[in-house]
């Protein structure tokens, strides 16, 4: 898997912005936010149980993503179709306001080195990038197991701050001064 300090993968591909067939579907690739702060996160399959808990709050969080100067990408390897019809059959996924990618070949989960051998799917990880395009955070769990959106922001923050920052640090606490 790819980690800290690794450049993060070329990836180009559709991604579901809205839930208007008409207007759905756009392309992205790392050039359509270049220069700004990517948080991507990987989800195992569509239609499933833990995922849309995780989308939804990433969701609610995505205006202080936003504040940061981030942006959020969540991908899963289903299609964009698969992707526009579960957004508009959830509730909680009816108005997201990120994209929602399509790893549909698996190139940029192989790239990373998510791709579950098991499954066959990318498995529940999370990336900061920097507008380097440098990996600063990687995060992964069990595909059974929920992550936690608010860390995300939580560790985002500290990275920016390009300062040491302690254990359980917040933004507005003080960063270690050597």
């Amino acid at each position: 898997m790819l980690g800290i300090k690794d450049k993060f993968p070329q990836f180009s591909g559709k991604a579901v912005v809205s839930n208007d067939i008409n207007n759905a579907f756009v392309d992205i690739s790392n050039e359509t936010y270049k220069g700004k702060w990517l948080v991507m996160f990987f989800w195992p399959k569509d239609f499933t149980f833990v995922c849309p808990t995780e989308i939804a709050e990433f969701g609610k969080l995505n205006e202080q993503f936003k504040d940061r100067d981030a942006q959020l990408i969540g991908a899963s390897t289903d299609s964009e179709f698969v992707h526009l019809a579960w957004r508009n059959q959830k509730e909680e996924l009816k108005n997201l306001p990120f994209p929602m990618f399509a790893d549909i070949k698996r190139d940029l989960s192989l790239s990373l080195g998510i791709l579950d051998k098991d499954e066959g799917v990318a498995q529940r990880a999370t990336f900061i990038i920097d507008p380097e395009g440098i990996i600063r955070f990687a995060y992964v769990t069990d595909l059974n197991v929920g992550r936690n959106p608010s860390e995300v922001l939580r560790v985002l923050d500290a990275l920016q701050t390009d300062e040491l920052c302690p254990c359980n640090w917040k933004k507005g606490d003080e960063v270690i001064k050597v």
